[in-house]
C-alpha cells in the first residue's frame, strides 16, 4: 500500500500512476487483439460488429462502475485517515454490491440486446454477429466487475501493481485463446468473446486467491462479509453522478454510432478500428487522471489540501506532454496504424481521417480529464457529471447531426473535439471556485 500523503507529488502521481497505465495497456488488449484477429480472418462486418457491440457493453457496466468509484473514493479517505476497519467495511459493502450488479447487468444484456442494436439501425449484415458477441461477453460480467472491483479498491489504498501482474498475465491468456479459438478451431466471433470471457475470469479468480492470502483487510468470503449501510449511502451520494454520468456517455455513444451506421458497413468498421487506436491515447490521461484523484482523497482525508493544487499542476504538466507526443505519432502513422487491424483501403481511408482529426485534440482531452478527477476525488462527483452531460448532450451529439448532414461521416469527427473543448472549460472554471473542497467525506478538524 501507498501513502500519497508524503513526498514530492509529481513523483508520487507518476510511480501510482505507472502501473495503472500498464496495467490498462494489457487490459486495452482484450479488445485490440480482438479486433486484429477478427478483421485479419473474419473480414469488416465481423470487425463491424465488435465495434457495435462496444457501447452497447459500456451503457450496460457504466453505472455499476460510475458507482464503484465512490467505493474507491470512500476507502482512499479513509485510508489516508488510517481507519483500518471502516477500509474493510467499505471492501465488504464493494464486492456485495457488485456481485448482484453483475447478475442483473447479464441478465438485462442478453435480453435486450437484439432491441437496441435495431434501435441504432444497425445494418443486418452486422446484428447477427454483433448480437453473438455481445451475449457470450456478458457470461463474464460477474469476472469483469470482480477483478474491477478488486484493483479499484487496491488503488483507494495505493496499491497499482498487484493489479498489474494480474492482467498481464490475462492479457497474453487471451492472446492465446484468440488464435486458438478464432484462427485454429474456427470459432468464428464467438471464439473470441469466449477468449475474453476465460480471460478475465482468470484475472478475477487468481488475483482473489492471491489477495486472500496477502492483504489482510481484503477477505473474498460471502460468508465473512459485513454490508455496512451508512457507507453504502456515501457511495451512492458520491459515485452516483459519476455512475449517471457515464451512463449518460453511455446512451451519447450509441446514439453517435446510430448516426455512423447510416454511412454503412465500412464505416462502421473504420469507427470501431480507429476508437480502439483511440483507446490507447486516452487511457494514458485517464490513468494519470485516477492517480491523481485517490493522491486527493488520501489528501484529504489526511487534511493536507494544500498537496492538492501542486498535485493538479504536476498531472497537468505530465499528461500534456504524453498528449503531445501521441498527437504526433498517430497523425504520421495513422495509415499504417488503421492496416494492422484490416486489409480494406476503404476502412483505412475513413479512419485514418478520423485519428488525424481525433488526435489533434488529445491535449483537450487529458485535461478535461485532469481537471475532474481533483472534484472527483474529493467526492464532488455532481459537477462533472454536469459538465461532461452538456459537453456530449448540448454539444457534441447535436454537432454531430448537424456537421454529419453538411460534412458527410468527417463532421462526426469534428464534434468530438467541440464537445471536449466544452467540458475542460466548464470543470475548470468550477475548480477555480474552490467549493469542491468542502465535499470530503472526512471532515476538517475544528
Amino acid at each position: 500500500m501507498k501513502d500519497l500523503t508524503q513526498g514530492k507529488e509529481g513523483k508520487l502521481i507518476v510511480q501510482f500512476a505507472m502501473p495503472m497505465v500498464l496495467g490498462n495497456v494489457f487490459q486495452q488488449l482484450y479488445n485490440v487483439v480482438d479486433s486484429i484477429i477478427i478483421g485479419n480472418y473474419l473480414g469488416k462486418e465481423a470487425l463491424a460488429a465488435v465495434g457495435a457491440a462496444y457501447p452497447i457493453i459500456f451503457l450496460l457496466i457504466s453505472l455499476v462502475i460510475g458507482v464503484g468509484s465512490g467505493f474507491t473514493i470512500i476507502v482512499s479517505q479513509y485510508f489516508g485517515a488510517r481507519n483500518a476497519e471502516k477500509v474493510k467495511r467499505t471492501i465488504d459493502t464493494t464486492y456485495i454490491i457488485l456481485f448482484f450488479a453483475a447478475i442483473a447487468v447479464t441478465i438485462i444484456g442478453i435480453t435486450f440486446a437484439t432491441p437496441i442494436f435495431r434501435l441504432t439501425d444497425l445494418p443486418q449484415e452486422v446484428l447477427p454477429q454483433a448480437r453473438s458477441y455481445l451475449i457470450v461477453y456478458l457470461t463474464g460480467t460477474v469476472f469483469f466487475f470482480g477483478f474491477s472491483g478488486t484493483s479499484s479498491i487496491l488503488r483507494g489504498m495505493g496499491d497499482s501493481k498487484t493489479p498489474l501482474y494480474f492482467m498481464i498475465i490475462a492479457a497474453l491468456t487471451n492472446v492465446v485463446l484468440d488464435l486458438l479459438f478464432v484462427v485454429v478451431f474456427k470459432w468464428g466471433i464467438e471464439g473470441a468473446a469466449i477468449a475474453t470471457v476465460i480471460s478475465q475470469a482468470g484475472a478475477f479468480i487468481t488475483a482473489a486467491l492471491y489477495l486472500n492470502r496477502r492483504h489482510e483487510v481484503v477477505n473474498l468470503s460471502f460468508r465473512k462479509f459485513v454490508f455496512d449501510r451508512e457507507i453504502f449511502r456515501n457511495s451512492i451520494r458520491i459515485g452516483l453522478p459519476s455512475g449517471l454520468q457515464q451512463t449518460f456517455v453511455a446512451v451519447g455513444m450509441i446514439a453517435l454510432y446510430g448516426i455512423v451506421n447510416q454511412f454503412g458497413t465500412s464505416t462502421i468498421a473504420a469507427y470501431s478500428v480507429a476508437t480502439r487506436i483511440d483507446s490507447f491515447a486516452s487511457l494514458l490521461a485517464m490513468n494519470f487522471a485516477s492517480a491523481l484523484s485517490a493522491f486527493v482523497g488520501q489528501n484529504l482525508g489526511a487534511q493536507k489540501p494544500e498537496r492538492v493544487r501542486a498535485g493538479l499542476k504536476s498531472t497537468w504538466i505530465i499528461t500534456s506532454g504524453i498528449s503531445v507526443a501521441i498527437t504526433i505519432v498517430v497523425v504520421l502513422f495513422g495509415e499504417n496504424l488503421m492496416a494492422i487491424f484490416t486489409p480494406d483501403d476503404t476502412v483505412i481511408s475513413i479512419g485514418s481521417s478520423y485519428l488525424v482529426i481525433v488526435s489533434s485534440f488529445y491535449i483537450v482531452f487529458s485535461s478535461l480529464f485532469v481537471v475532474n478527477s481533483v472534484m472527483r476525488g474529493a467526492g464532488d462527483t455532481l459537477i462533472p457529471m454536469f459538465t461532461t452531460l452538456i459537453a456530449l448532450w448540448v454539444v457534441r451529439v447535436p454537432a454531430s447531426y448537424f456537421l454529419a448532414d453538411r460534412m458527410g461521416v468527417t463532421g462526426i469527427w469534428w464534434a468530438i473535439p467541440l464537445g471536449w473543448g466544452t467540458g475542460f472549460i466548464l470543470a475548470f472554471l468550477y475548480y477555480l471556485t474552490g467549493r469542491w473542497k468542502t465535499k470530503s467525506v472526512i471532515r476538517p478538524k475544528r
